[in-house]
């Protein structure tokens, strides 16, 4: 069975830092790219950053410069890296696999960001 679990979310003031990750188990290919999304109350999941397998990556416009997405395929393992973040940033963050198709895309729990002002 694929699992995605996401650990590093919490409570940081507004300028902190976390970092997140996504350990993944299971028959996940290493071909797929990786992306982490948020959720804010009331509003649709959406992609933060995605990384391919050899390495490119994209970011929403709202955390580029300040977030960085990684992985190593060693530890089957992705990270977001965010910096300076913001109260807008507050949302369940969610780690996904990319498949080919969808029945190959999967996603983890998610994990909860919260940045005070």
């Amino acid at each position: 069975q694929v699992q995605l679990v996401e650990s590093g979310g919490g409570l940081v003031q507004a300028g902190g830092s976390l970092r997140l990750s996504c350990a993944a188990s299971g028959r996940i290919s290493r071909g797929n790219a990786m992306g982490w999304y948020h959720q804010a109350p009331g509003k649709q999941r959406e992609l933060v950053a995605r990384i391919t397998s050899g390495g490119s990556t994209n970011y929403a416009e709202s955390v580029k410069g300040r977030f960085t997405i990684s992985r190593d395929n060693a530890k089957n393992t992705v990270y977001l890296q965010m910096n300076s973040l913001k109260p807008e940033d507050t949302a369940v963050y969610y780690c996904m696999s990319q498949g080919v198709i969808s029945a190959l895309t999967y996603w983890g729990q998610g994990t909860q960001v919260t940045v005070s002002s």
